[in-house]
């Protein structure tokens, strides 16, 4: 399939398949990518989800339980009853102490590692504290509690307190929003005891947590409550930061207000975009709102003042739950993907990770396929240009070894022309010193449908003898593969290239010419033949043999056979199978609708398109599109001569051009030899003396001289081959 200088295009079609493979592969790699990402994200998000619901119901078990101590409870509610009776506030004091550290229900307290508990009544007031220090039995809880006591007492179910700040002892007891606040004489009790015996964390982040479970008395009345102190970092922290994705993961927990409840993987880099404050102390748990900047911190990008909240939060506190992989920013900025839930204890629980961090695999396999293609398009580069070269010193070559070698008795020396099928060189017979046009069907286009195009061209125009058509000499081919055939030298122009170069041509010299071609079409016409490509590049004249304005028709090399006795079954199989062909400015229109239809009315209609160039220098129709072009000979009526041209034209001229270009072919003249007859009958035909005729070509020859290299026939205009499919109707 790819043989010689089409080897380059073996790389490139295989760097396009692996284009289009590599689309498809990265379509289906990045899908399979963004569910694993998806997997992992709601996997991960589902076992932070399980183990702090499995922590919450643990924790309401051991406050129920520890609420239901016998010895305890009897003690709580007895204390609760006679609460207003006791006066003596050391004596209260000491009995506080005793309800929660004295015995098993202290021993269970110290063991299960809760820092403090608390007694609280119906009236939300402290009657008990088991923390060491001053006591300040009969304060009562901050209004900013009251709601979820309220829910605890009326629905009479145990229940988790969010994680909230610890103010200092003798501080304000409300806080900037933010912050939230912690019942007022158990902040003072946890703090002393922080200051005292507390853990380092809870030195360095004062904050707690809740668990609350009713006291009821033997009715099921609630007559108070007991209130269990939790270490956020201790637990509620640490349970979210188990399960991580990579390097850049966290799991995190927040409030309806965006405020973040735990612990912040990032708090190093919070405190370089000064989110936080750069003291040991500063953390991010409480402090942080999770609001989208809309850049990276990181490049120096300033956020809003009034920011949203990060998608994903947004989506949670709206009371949605779901799972991203678009990369959404965070409260760094960064793109990540991420995965959200909104508990029903009040509460969202967002799980992400970096979005650079996620596609890590995804980037890697498209990076190496980027480079793998731009490796091959390189190679197919080199391969094109190794290939270019080969062809030139390959061209270059053959240029050589005909220059200096003989096909036959012909001796090549100069090349004239080249076309599609081949080149033209001027050569000379060894033997008759006679001029000839040898052209070559080189090997690399010797494929076999060339090959019969080009044996075709010469067999039929072999069998014609009118002395207005090209005369064939010889034809043959080297050992080597390369095909040729020798026809008579003409040295002159082409119909084309004398409009180009002279303008219109007098109606006078317009029908001499025409009149020539009749006579050579006419014989092929009586052979049975059609020319199917009658064109101003394929009308040669020259003043052969002392003869100005010889006319020599040429190409016949899409002759075929018409009438009820054509034998085309002889002709070569993609000749009889081809579709429309011939140049679209001069094609006839039942060749467009039908070329089985053809005869030698075509030729005849392509005849008055080539009068009608002659005459005006410009083609009957003329469109931007081949398919435009048809359609306007198959459906305008053309302009006559003279108005195209500006300027009167002989009537009977005229109106012979505009007989020739009828849509009906019956409308037409039936024959070349009956417009042969017509043009000889025009007022012009005799004004082309033989005096002006060599007056013509003596300047011709003058200018040539001094100006242009000699003329040989070459094809300068396009031939094209239609395929039926593309026929207008």
């Amino acid at each position: 399939m790819f043989r010689g200088k089409h080897i380059w295009l073996l790389p490139l079609i295989t760097a396009l398949v692996v284009a289009g493979v590599g689309w498809w592969a990265d379509g289906q790699l990045r899908r399979v990518v963004r569910q694993e990402i998806h997997n992992d994200l709601e996997a991960t998000l589902n076992a932070n989800v399980t183990a702090l619901e499995i922590w919450m119901t643990y924790q309401k078990r051991i406050a129920s339980s520890l609420a239901e101590e016998p010895g305890f409870k009897a003690l709580a509610l007895d204390m609760i009853a006679q609460r207003q009776a006791m006066t003596n506030a050391a004596t209260a004091t000491e009995r506080a102490r005793q309800l929660l550290v004295v015995g098993q229900f202290g021993e269970r307290l110290h063991t299960l590692g809760y820092p403090y508990a608390q007694v609280v009544d119906t009236n939300y007031v402290i009657i008990a504290d088991n923390a060491r220090g001053r006591v300040r039995i009969g304060q009562p809880m901050l209004d900013e509690l009251g709601p979820r006591y309220r829910e605890l007492f009326a629905k009479g179910e145990p229940l988790i307190i969010l994680p909230f700040k610890v103010p200092h002892p003798n501080g304000p007891r409300r806080y900037s929003p933010g912050s939230r606040p912690a019942p007022g004489i158990l902040a003072s009790r946890l703090n002393n005891r922080m200051l005292t015996n507390g853990p380092a964390s809870l030195l360095r982040r004062p904050s707690a947590m809740q668990v609350a479970v009713p006291l009821k008395d033997n009715l099921g009345q609630i007559q108070g409550a007991l209130v269990l102190v939790i270490n956020p970092d201790a637990e509620f922290t640490r349970i979210l930061s188990v399960a991580r994705n990579g390097d850049s993961g966290e799991t995190f927990a927040f409030d309806a207000e965006g405020l973040l409840l735990s612990e912040s993987r990032f708090d190093a880099e919070l405190k370089k975009y000064r989110l936080l404050p750069d003291t040991p102390a500063a953390v991010s748990a409480l402090t942080l709102h999770l609001r989208d900047p809309g850049g990276e911190r990181a490049l120096g990008y300033v956020p809003e003042t009034n920011a949203p909240l990060i998608w994903m939060v947004e989506n949670a506190v709206n009371g949605n739950s779901g799972v991203e992989t678009q990369p959404f920013r965070d409260y760094r900025g960064v793109p990540v993907v991420g995965a959200w839930r909104w508990l029903d204890a009040g509460f969202g629980i967002g799980t992400k990770v970096d979005a650079t961090e996620a596609f890590l695999t995804l980037r890697m396999v498209r990076s190496i396929f980027g480079l793998l293609f731009l490796m091959l398009v390189l190679a197919s580069l080199v391969i094109l240009l190794f290939s270019y070269r080969q062809v030139l010193w390959r061209h270059r070559l053959t240029e050589a070894e005909f220059k200096a070698r003989r096909l036959g008795q012909y001796h090549l020396v100069e090349k004239i022309g080249e076309g599609g099928m081949g080149s033209v060189y001027r050569a000379r017979h060894a033997l008759l010193r006679r001029e000839t046009a040898i052209k070559l069907l080189p090997s690399d286009k010797a494929e076999p449908h060339a090959i019969q195009r080009f044996e075709q061209e010469v067999q039929l125009t072999c069998r014609l003898a009118h002395p207005n058509t090209i005369q064939v000499f010889d034809y043959g081919h080297t050992p080597d593969g390369i095909f040729y055939y020798a026809m008579e030298y003409l040295d002159g122009l082409n119909l084309a290239e004398l409009v180009q170069r002279h303008g219109p041509q007098p109606e006078e010299r317009v029908i001499h010419i025409l009149r020539q071609v009749c006579g050579s079409l006419g014989e092929a016409h009586g052979l049975g033949l059609i020319h199917r490509d009658i064109k101003p590049a394929n009308v040669f004249i020259t003043d052969r043999g002392g003869v100005p304005d010889t006319v020599k028709v040429l190409d016949f090399g899409l002759v075929r056979q018409f009438g009820p006795h054509a034998s085309n079954a002889q002709l070569p199989e993609f000749v009889r199978t081809e579709g429309i062909v011939g140049t679209p400015n001069f094609i006839a229109p039942e060749t467009i609708h039908n070329s089985d239809q053809a005869d030698q009315r075509s030729d005849i209609y392509s005849l008055g398109a080539l009068v009608y160039f002659l005459l005006t220098g410009e083609y009957v129709f003329e469109a931007g599109t081949v398919a435009e072009v048809c359609r306007r000979h198959l459906d305008e009526i053309p302009l006559p001569p003279s108005d195209r041209l500006g300027k009167p034209v002989e009537a009977d001229l005229e109106a012979l051009v505009l007989k020739c270009i009828a849509k009906d072919p019956a409308r037409r003249p039936q024959s070349a030899a009956a417009l042969g007859d017509a043009l000889a009958e025009c007022a012009a035909a005799l004004r082309w003396t033989p005096e002006r005729r060599a007056r013509w070509w003596s300047t011709f020859r003058q200018r040539a001289a001094t100006q242009m290299p000699a003329i040989a026939p070459a094809l300068l205009e396009k031939t094209i081959k239609i395929d039926f499919e593309e026929r207008t109707p």
